[in-house]
């Protein structure tokens, strides 16, 4: 029976039932609000990341593009001409791995003569 009489009591003409109600409807709202508030903090923080993952992506299609030219044939054999003085190496240069060793004593030097 005291149960009933402190739901229907009265504090300054409000039920404490509905004081009660109030405060709990009050809480509920705040913490939707800060749970919001958060998510949206933290959808801001994704996109942020998602746009320099893009920035990045399109920087390592740059950087490869780039590695890709330096690299071209075409350019290295140009350069070699250029400031190596290398020319491409022609079908009578080319040697089969067995005669090495005989293309490195004919292009060693002779023996200096003992005085």
């Amino acid at each position: 029976m005291r149960l009933f009489g402190l739901i229907d009591a009265r504090v300054r003409g409000f039920r404490v039932l509905d004081v009660a109600a109030l405060a709990v409807f009050l809480v509920l709202a705040l913490t939707v609000y800060g749970f919001k508030t958060f998510a949206g903090r933290e959808r801001a923080d994704i996109v942020d990341v998602e746009s320099q993952i893009r920035d990045e992506d399109r920087r390592v299609r740059l950087l490869q593009a780039e590695l890709a030219r330096l690299q071209s044939p075409a350019r290295l054999e140009r350069l070699a001409g250029q400031y190596a003085g290398q020319a491409p190496v022609t079908v009578r240069q080319e040697v089969a791995p067995d005669a090495l060793p005989q293309v490195a004593q004919e292009s060693l030097p002779p023996p200096a003569a003992s005085p």
